[in-house]
């Protein structure tokens, strides 16, 4: 494989820029109302036969201020999509076929608000709630037989007094907070079988260890599971790939031999077995001090024979591999520069294959059938819809299509150096762009951090364009899509060498004079916002920006929010290692060298970055005097789900971009 074949993706062509700008259509802006009128397709699943996909659509209810899921079917040859489950009140997802093609399952909301497994005929003629466990389903997969569900649960959770008073929270692990569940007290993730006729259901692991992405195996014998059981298990990103036969108590077997991470469960990618069930592939990445820095690799075990290998190892991420019809080859997500595409790797002489190509970002996947394959698909100014992978391409549906009548923002990649290394990133152009202007800029900053912006449709972008800005994405050192060197070079240097890459290409786009220099704002989410702060207390240039979901106490976030684990093993620990903490701290501790305007967020319920990062922040600007200003957003987690504060959120970020950037005021 020729990894530099994913790289024309960074030729910047200017003039191609600004030729295919002017060429844009005209017609309605992409706005805020638009924003709630995108559809949310999401990972397919194919009949046994590959002839049908499921697959769920989310949409913004705008009256009920929520966001809502159905579940549709569209066949695989083409035709047109029909919602198999229309439930306005509540919402339904992650659907999944029986083997034998007549039923699927899926998750939804049961009338005590917890998520529970759900059957339906392929014909949709009656739904049934197959599970009642306390804590809600998590995640699950289905037995050959299609009589039968594994799936995962907390189990051990405080319950209530007779009064329905709370009970108090006792925590005793050192990972004691998890964003969307709360604080871990007793409970853990356990596997249970439930009997998809009887409706019976059994608890087949238990004890202190928690089990993730259960996979039952296609001769019925074996049920593969992720899980820890070495040393600490709070402490170590040690998870290994077990199998145990599906009976209650049924004894735990270690496949998996590399002492670091045998699939992350955060990666929500589980073991995949092959169809003749003798061997598993899952995702592995490197020692646990590298935590997302490493880029995962397929490996690939024999059950039988013990025998487990690295297979196509290159220096870039996989995703989600899946076996193939013969046991031979492996379809997996393959990110490279800029984009993902759907590859095949044969795992005897590891060869791999593209089978997509050209700017576009694949996010899921799925095949059956005679190697039939459905992707998860989107680009520059297409929402994610899906299609068929083949010499016969085929967009299978279209929910986005309304979009035809909009006049989009058009999208460049373009590459510059810093500091001696070539940092690539994505220019978005107004609508109605004029070459002979230069333009206010906002250069957003994405998350992770470990993480890259590639050719996907970008909602908030289009709205930011439309109102005049070039939006700017950089993928500066740290990002992924560019190896394990690349990424590694912020390891416990947060902020250092991604905001000068950040100033370069600020430095490079007014050089070419696209950008008014005088006129600039940043922001982000999660990582971004935190490298927002970076960025502001390095370097003056930006007049305005918007930190969401940040930090920059580093020293006030370890214990607060969920991820000691992970500040232990990259920084150590802050009583061995403040140097390190106060590195990886300085937005705060230089708080006075910040003169941008600068507006935080943050979501009230959020552990995985609280509210305390951007409350430290706002307090020092509010005392030096700097312009600032705080909001929170009641009952949300680390990402927003509530159709009017997404919408409040752009509103504001426009409005603060307005204010210093444009000279309006609301």
């Amino acid at each position: 494989m020729n990894v530099q074949q994913g790289l024309w993706l960074a030729v910047f062509c200017m003039a191609g820029a600004l030729s295919a700008a002017s060429a844009a259509d005209k017609g309605q802006s992409f706005d805020l109302q638009a924003l709630h009128k995108v559809q949310a397709v999401g990972t397919p699943s194919l009949s046994p036969d590959g002839s049908l996909v499921v697959y769920d659509v989310s949409y913004n209810d705008v009256e009920k201020d929520v966001s809502t899921s159905d579940i549709w079917l569209v066949p695989y040859a083409g035709g047109t999509p029909y919602k198999l489950i229309d439930t306005p009140d509540k919402s339904e997802w992650a659907p999944q076929f029986s083997p034998d093609g007549k039923t699927i399952a899926f998750l939804s909301e049961a009338e005590d608000g917890t998520s529970q497994l759900f059957t339906v005929p392929v014909t949709g003629t009656t739904v049934q709630q197959i599970t009642d466990v306390a804590e809600g389903v998590l995640e699950f997969d289905w037995a050959p037989d299609s009589k039968r569900l594994v799936f995962t649960a907390f189990v051990g959770s405080a319950q209530a007094n007779a009064a329905g008073t709370a009970a108090p929270v006792v925590v005793n692990r050192f990972k004691y907070q998890e964003d969307w569940v709360g604080y871990l007290t007793g409970q853990r993730r356990h596997m249970h079988i439930v009997d998809v006729v009887q409706k019976t259901t059994v608890q087949i692991t238990r004890g202190e260890q928690d089990f993730w992405l259960p996979a039952w195996s296609p001769d019925g014998r074996w049920i593969a599971v992720v899980s820890k059981d070495t040393g600490d298990v709070d402490k170590n990103l040690n998870t290994d790939v077990f199998i145990m036969p599906p009976v209650e108590g049924g004894a735990l077997k270690r496949i998996s031999t590399f002492d670091g991470t045998d699939v992350d469960p955060d990666w929500a990618s589980p073991p995949a077995w092959s169809p003749d069930s003798e061997k598993l592939v899952w995702l592995a990445s490197g020692e646990s001090k590298w935590i997302y820095y490493a880029p995962w690799q397929l490996t690939v075990a024999n059950i039988h024979t013990g025998d487990v290998r690295e297979v196509a190892r290159i220096d870039r991420c996989f995703y989600v591999p899946k076996w193939s019809a013969d046991s031979v080859h492996v379809v997996a997500l393959l990110e490279e520069d800029r984009a993902t595409w759907v590859t095949k790797i044969n795992t005897e002489t590891e060869e791999i294959t593209r089978l997509t190509q050209g700017p576009k970002f694949a996010y899921g996947f799925d095949l059956a059938g005679d190697d039939h394959i459905v992707v998860l698909q989107s680009d520059d100014n297409t929402p994610y819809e899906l299609y068929s992978v083949g010499s016969d391409e085929q967009k299978l549906t279209a929910h986005n299509d309304w979009l035809r009548g909009y006049s989009l923002a058009k999208t460049e990649a373009f590459d510059f150096e810093s500091d001696g290394h070539m940092i690539g990133g994505l220019i978005v152009y107004p609508p109605d762009y004029d070459a002979s202007k230069t333009y206010p800029a906002l250069f957003r900053l994405h998350g992770g951090p470990v993480y890259q912006y590639s050719h996907e449709f970008e909602a908030d972008w289009q709205i930011y364009a439309a109102s005049g800005y070039i939006v700017v994405g950089i993928n500066p050192r740290g990002s992924s899509g560019k190896g394990f060197e690349f990424a590694k070079a912020i390891y416990a240097d947060w902020g250092n060498v991604d905001s000068k890459d950040i100033i370069a290409g600020v430095q490079y786009l007014a050089g070419k004079g696209i950008i008014d220099k005088t006129r600039l704002g940043t922001g982000g989410w999660s990582y971004g916002g935190m490298l927002t702060n970076y960025v502001i207390a390095t370097d003056t240039t930006f007049k305005a920006a918007v930190s969401g979901a940040g930090s920059a106490n580093m020293l006030g976030m370890y214990g607060h929010d969920q991820y000691a684990r992970e500040y232990e093993l990259e920084l150590g620990t802050p009583w061995h290692n403040m140097d390190a903490y106060l590195r990886v701290s300085f937005p705060f501790f230089k708080a006075d060298k910040i003169t941008t305007a600068t507006l935080y967020q943050c979501a009230e319920k959020d552990l995985n970055v609280p509210c305390l990062g951007a409350e430290q922040m706002y307090q020092a600007l509010k005392s030096l005097g700097t312009d600032t200003e705080l909001v929170i957003y009641p009952g949300e987690h680390h990402g927003l789900t509530v159709p009017s504060y997404q919408e409040d959120r752009i509103r504001r970020n426009l409005s603060w971009y307005n204010r210093y950037l444009k000279k309006i005021s609301d």
